[in-house]
């Protein structure tokens, strides 16, 4: 087998010199190591063009016979691989390591053992990581101090994030805390750096239950990322702190941190502290004992764990306050979603997390789960088979509707016509216009001031109010009322319902939701993270209490269903 994997080594190490032969049209063998290195990384969103300057790295390597330029040869290949076939990227690696032994060189073999630890981290193999990670700072401490502090950090975050070894992790993030310290931290060669390690040790002193050395560090990550204007890590250190005050139960102050640093990281699309601030925000209303809006952050997070299949221990509390949450109101289609969810992942990381048991099981042990996973089934089924016969009765009225095909047809004609209408006024919308139509609200309605027997000067100041309520967008707030807005206008509710029938031309809660739904339409198109939301989610967004109100809001203000609508999107250039 050891021979067979050599010779498959050797072959595809000749690969890139016998391409080269057929498809390049200029010999880039000429030009010399740094020019073709500058060509292969200016190229990056150019693959093709990548494999041809690597390949002329290598063919030039090859034929100086340079064991470090055949080591960045093939680091080239490797980064190529990186994405779409990690057992190709790790076998260039291994050869990088080969080349590049003994060499003296200021980064390789250490940064190829890192890279190989990467990988294999993915692939849930932490001990071979680390042992990759320990050949690396080996190497580094004899060749590049700077780079062996890196390593450190590498090995301090595997620790932490994927062992929960916070204690050991902590000592590292103070080893090179202390290191950086000495140097001009300031400067583009260690800011990145020194600030990566601030955070590591605010993030293990949360874990570790320590709230005033985790709010030392966050001050202190957020002075330096202010100092150096960068703003992503200013308000990931904030987003830090909310957590940190959430965990300490001070809910209110760690509230005001999350929502003022969860819009930068939507901003930034750092999704994986995305998910981290909606689980602290449920986490904080569920301290506060506002059982819907906890439940509603915590569906936030299970959408964009069913986007992107990752997620930490530190984040699946969640599901076990959504299985409660939908017991006692007796949903037991949501309580055996999140159930089966909620097994998914505790399969996945029992496997995977030497920490799991202490805390998956805390709340729920899985036995008592699967017992209750399998009463629901049952009971769901006895639940449908009442509903069988008319399903089949249905079923069987739809076969005989004999035109539901061209019916069908002639509905996806008008529902697309419907979606280009709304893009299309969505374009062409502007300020003056949206003045010009008030003007013409105000001048249609003028005449029924004394129909509806309200003063003039009553009918302006509420109207006034409406607009600076749509201004501020008020309507967001779910369960709004007539009589919630009258109060805060200190009027009367039969006052702004007449109001908004006359100059609004419909309803009240007409009204609210067609507010609801332009918002959405808009936001829809303009941020792409709101696409990957479920309806669930998107309704508790824009104010709504469930998806079936959501969805039907919105086609009742645009003809189509909001799943169509994004769908489309995506469609459109």
């Amino acid at each position: 087998m050891k021979c067979f994997i050599k010779n498959r080594m050797v072959l595809l190490f000749l690969l890139p010199i016998i391409g080269l032969g057929q498809t390049q049209k200029k010999d880039y063998t000429k030009l010399s190591y740094d020019e073709l290195k500058a060509l292969y990384w200016n190229n990056e969103k150019d693959q093709t063009k990548q494999l041809e300057y690597a390949r002329a790295y290598l063919v030039k390597a090859n034929r100086e016979n340079i064991p470090i330029r055949k080591a960045r040869a093939n680091y080239q290949f490797a980064f190529l691989y990186y994405k779409t076939d990690a057992n190709k990227a790790i076998m260039y690696l291994d050869s990088v390591i080969k080349y590049s032994q003994n060499t003296g060189d200021k980064f390789f073999p250490a940064a190829a053992y890192c890279e190989k630890a990467d990988f294999l981290i993915k692939n849930f193999k932490f001990k071979e990581a680390l042992i990759n990670y320990n050949l690396a700072e080996k190497i580094a401490l004899k060749t590049n101090i700077d780079y062996y502090y890196i390593v450190r950090e590498y090995i301090g975050t595997t620790k932490s994030e994927n062992l929960g070894d916070f204690k050991e992790a902590l000592d590292i993030y103070k080893e090179c805390y202390q290191y950086y310290k000495s140097k001009d931290v300031t400067s583009s060669k260690y800011v990145t750096y020194y600030q990566s390690i601030i955070f590591g040790l605010a993030d293990c002193y949360k874990s570790l239950h320590n709230k005033d050395s985790t709010t030392y560090y966050n001050k202190l990550g957020y002075r330096e990322s202010h100092i150096t204007k960068n703003e992503e890590n200013k308000y990931l250190f904030v987003l830090n702190e909310g957590a940190n005050q959430v965990e300490g139960k001070n809910y209110k102050v760690g509230l005001d941190s999350i929502n003022k640093a969860l819009p930068k990281m939507i901003e930034y699309n750092n999704v994986g502290n995305v998910l981290a601030g909606y689980f602290y925000l449920g986490k904080a209303y569920e301290g506060l004992g506002r059982k819907g809006k906890a439940a509603e952050n915590y569906i936030k997070v299970d959408s964009i764990y069913k986007l992107t299949k990752e997620i930490s221990t530190e984040f699946i509390d969640g599901y076990s306050y959504l299985i409660t949450y939908y017991k006692n109101l007796g949903d037991k289609e949501n309580q055996l979603k999140y159930i089966t969810t909620y097994m998914t992942i505790d399969s996945t990381l029992q496997k995977n997390y030497r920490e799991l048991n202490k805390l998956v099981h805390k709340e729920y042990d899985i036995p008592r789960l699967m017992a209750d996973k399998e009463k629901l089934i049952a009971s769901l089924n006895t639940d449908k088979r009442a509903t069988y016969w008319g399903l089949g009765v249905l079923f069987l009225t739809t076969i005989v509707v004999g035109g539901f095909g061209v019916y069908q047809y002639q509905l996806k004609k008008k529902y697309r016509s419907r979606f280009e209408k709304i893009i299309k006024e969505t374009a062409i919308i502007s300020d003056n216009e949206t003045e010009v139509s008030k003007e013409k609200e105000i001048k249609i309605a003028g005449t029924k001031i004394e129909a509806i027997g309200i003063a003039e000067e009553l009918v302006n100041q509420i109207l006034g109010k409406l607009d600076d309520f749509e201004n501020k967008k008020g309507y967001l707030e779910s369960n709004i009322t007539v009589q919630m807005l009258s109060t805060t206008f200190e009027t009367n509710s039969k006052y702004v319902s007449k109001i908004v029938n006359v100059y609004k031309g419909k309803t009240f809660t007409q009204y609210i939701n067609d507010l609801r739904i332009e918002y959405a339409v808009v936001q829809l198109q303009e941020n792409k993270m709101l696409k990957k939301y479920t309806i669930q989610a998107l309704a508790l967004e824009f104010g709504f209490n469930n998806a079936e109100s959501f969805s039907a809001a919105f086609y009742k203000k645009t003809g189509i269903k909001p799943t169509y609508f994004i769908k489309e999107l995506d469609n459109v250039v």
